[in-house]
């Protein structure tokens, strides 16, 4: 599905979702440790933050591995995430497929925007595997769409990789996220993402991770499933 925030079609898939596509090694490099480090995002100042820095989050210990979010350096970054938007899976969902302008203008958007949505990559044990777009929900065009509240986070992901499918990596990865925007967010009562109804791997995916199927939404691009994970649940689910 296609990710919202500040993009063309913001409302589009919420995490979109776990989507996966084969990797070469060549394609995938090992982020040097330097390149993990706090860095400011995207360095000049210029674009509010709106999400707490997530670049200062730091790495998460998971059932795979260390985690860690970080943001995307387009000059870096672009042609791996241009790779994965052009696997058919995944581009039947976010359609961001062809040239790979097409991907630069989707995340470009949102560097130079005006901080309601971080593209970032995914790194498990220093090895760049997802993308992820975390975005303040409440400040998106979503939010005509539920009942939103104030500084709810919302999270859009693919995960590269087709050997990480279906052995509940996804799941583990989102449990994960989920946690650290609750634990860097004190602001933040809720976690949102509005993943395609078609994609029921996806939609397992959340309610594996402790998110609670709330609604059906009826977004300009799809039907979504809205589902949500409360602060106040996060230890029971």
């Amino acid at each position: 599905m296609q990710p919202s925030g500040a993009t063309p079609a913001p409302t589009g898939s919420a995490t979109d979702d776990t989507l996966d596509l084969r990797l070469s090694e060549e394609v995938v490099p090992r982020l040097p440790a330097e390149r993990l480090a706090v860095a400011a995002h995207p360095g000049d100042g210029s674009v509010p933050d709106l999400l707490d820095h997530i670049a200062a989050w730091g790495p998460v210990g998971t059932t795979a591995g260390a985690f860690q979010l970080v943001p995307v350096r387009l000059e870096r970054d672009l042609p791996l995430i241009a790779d994965w938007m052009n696997d058919p899976a995944v581009a039947a969902f976010w359609e961001l497929d062809g040239a790979e302008v097409r991907t630069e203008k989707h995340v470009r958007a949102q560097l130079e925007g005006d901080g309601r949505s971080v593209p970032c990559l995914g790194a498990l044990d220093g090895v760049p595997m997802s993308y992820w777009e975390v975005y303040r929900a409440d400040l998106d065009p979503l939010a005509r769409h539920y009942p939103a509240r104030p500084h709810d986070t919302g999270l859009h992901l693919l995960i590269g990789g087709v050997a990480d499918r279906a052995r509940g990596l996804g799941t583990a990865l989102l449990r994960a996220v989920a946690d650290l925007v609750l634990d860097h967010r004190p602001g933040c009562g809720r976690v949102i993402a509005e993943p395609d109804l078609r994609n029921i791997p996806s939609v397992a995916a959340f309610l594996g991770a402790g998110f609670r199927f709330c609604a059906e939404l009826d977004l300009p691009d799809k039907r979504a499933a809205l589902v949500i994970r409360d602060r106040a649940l996060r230890h029971l689910l």
